[in-house]
């Protein structure tokens, strides 16, 4: 191998470093029920907090609030594949690298 691919390689992966970073910190959030809940969730796919409107609450529905909950929740976790797959993806040229 020649040292100018080394040093590209080694390039590529002190950025897909620094994008891992940010990506634990930066955050979507998804919603159901038109924003009654809210789920937030980092760009390493791990739900951050849960909000819920009081309004969504109705002890005679409980299986509602859990659908909105998990509505909510995949919202969140769909749009931070994407945030990730758009920023990762840049950096990778679209190559699927094991654990990014």
């Amino acid at each position: 191998m020649n040292k100018q691919f080394l040093k590209q390689a080694q390039q590529i992966q002190a950025q897909l470093a620094r994008a891992q970073q940010e990506l634990e910190t930066a955050t979507v959030e998804g919603s159901a029920g038109g924003g009654a809940v809210k789920a937030v969730a980092t760009g390493k796919q791990t739900i951050q907090s849960i909000t819920i409107d009081k309004s969504a609450v109705d002890p005679e529905d409980v299986a509602m609030l859990q659908d909105l909950v998990l509505a909510a929740v995949n919202d969140a976790l769909n749009k931070s594949q994407e945030m990730a797959s758009k920023r990762l993806g840049a950096l990778t040229g679209g190559m699927r690298i094991p654990g990014m």
